[in-house]
């Protein structure tokens, strides 16, 4: 019997696991409603892009996470199995659609993200504020978490996004500063760190919100300064993760951490002052997101 983490997708790319990595396999009807709810309303998720391991369980809970601007990404990080390339142009009655998909799924809390589009001028400031705008429209009890790319740190395009009111912001440092050149060529650890800070400057209300993949090849003293990096740079919630690797074409993996040392990673954040940690082999960015901020 094959597990969830062995069939992400087609081809089953398969990896030698250790045992608490693997999942029994989910099915059900909700499963089946959302993935028919995001194809009619021809939206794309970073649950499915990214080949993410929690999607089945997401779905079976009437969740997911909504990628906008399209389904190709700018920029060629090694981790990620999000296509790269030329991207189309933006899809004005994309803000809408989300907003309906989230009315549609009952969603209380709505986690939209994106693909980076550095052929923008603004990053996708001002479609990433439209869509946080509809959804607040239509379900104005709800709560948003946005999940963005650093814009090249412009503030101007931070600011816009920042006034729709996302109660919020997340931005992903990924991995440790010595790592950046080989797992995120196109990014930079100072700017990313920037972002999370600028957010802080711009808007107190809303919630910061960062996250860490492990396994990559980063040492316990890098992981400590990235946890003392960002509590320096206002990041109240931050989650940290095993590192899987989507497909052969991305990096491989360097360690599995055991489940006892994300415990571990978990006091070490909280000791150097991040308020909120969620920690554990298949914690991501957006996993159970609602019950992360009911905590804080």
């Amino acid at each position: 019997m094959g597990s969830e983490t062995d069939k992400l997708r087609e081809g089953h790319y398969r990896t030698r696991m250790p045992r608490w990595l693997h999942r029994p396999i989910r099915s059900g009807g909700n499963i089946r409603e959302v993935d028919y709810i995001l194809r009619s309303l021809e939206l794309n998720t970073v649950c499915e892009s990214a080949r993410c391991p929690n999607r089945m369980e997401c779905f079976s809970r009437r969740t997911a996470t909504f990628m906008i601007m399209g389904d190709t990404c700018t920029r060629n990080c090694a981790f990620c199995s999000v296509r790269k390339g030329e991207p189309s142009p933006l899809d004005e009655g994309e803000p809408g659609r989300v907003a309906e998909a989230a009315t549609v799924m009952g969603l209380r809390h709505v986690v939209v993200t994106s693909v980076t589009r550095d052929d923008l001028p603004d990053g996708g400031a001002a479609h990433f504020a439209e869509t946080i705008k509809s959804i607040k429209d239509i379900l104005p009890a709800a709560s948003v978490e946005v999940l963005t790319p650093d814009f090249g740190g412009d503030g101007d395009a931070l600011a816009r996004v920042l006034e729709r009111g996302p109660e919020v912001f997340n931005h992903n440092l990924e991995t440790v500063e010595s790592l950046y050149s080989r797992v995120r060529p196109e990014a930079a650890y100072r700017r990313s760190l920037g972002v999370l800070r600028l957010v802080r400057e711009l808007n107190a209300e809303a919630k910061t919100k960062s996250g860490l993949m492990v396994g990559l090849g980063e040492s316990r003293e890098q992981l400590r300064r990235a946890f003392e990096d960002l509590a320096e740079a206002g990041c109240e919630m931050l989650t940290i993760g095993q590192y899987l690797r989507p497909s052969r074409d991305q990096i491989e993996v360097d360690r599995f951490l055991p489940p006892e040392e994300f415990e571990e990673l978990k006091r070490e954040a909280e000791k150097e002052g991040i308020l909120l940690v969620a920690s554990g082999p298949f914690v991501r960015s957006s996993y159970r997101a609602k019950e992360l901020l009911d905590m804080m």
